[in-house]
């Protein structure tokens, strides 16, 4: 291998090691068992809001039956499962 194209590929190769600062929030990342309570409520937008606070999540989202969701996981993120008529049946981070 050329030496140039040795050193581009160590320096991707490590790159990918770096270590990258978390805000603070993300550090603290989300718990889960914190919005335990809203298990059984209608997840509106301003239920879901509280659950994310109480969650210590940067952020939120429902998750309604069938609902295609990505697969990457998000410390945190709370992740909001409703049935079908919206009632929150499990609370998760990720």
């Amino acid at each position: 291998m050329k030496p140039f194209v040795a050193a581009s590929v160590a320096t991707l190769v490590l790159t990918g090691c770096a270590t990258i600062e978390a805000t603070p929030a993300a550090a603290a990342g989300c718990d889960a068992a914190k919005a335990g309570a809203f298990v059984g409520r209608k997840a509106d937008p301003e239920i879901a809001e509280q659950a994310r606070r109480v969650a210590g999540a940067e952020r939120v989202r429902v998750l309604a039956p069938d609902t295609i969701v990505t697969m990457e996981y998000l410390a945190g993120r709370l992740n909001l499962s409703v049935d079908a008529a919206g009632t929150i049946q499990a609370v998760r981070c990720g």
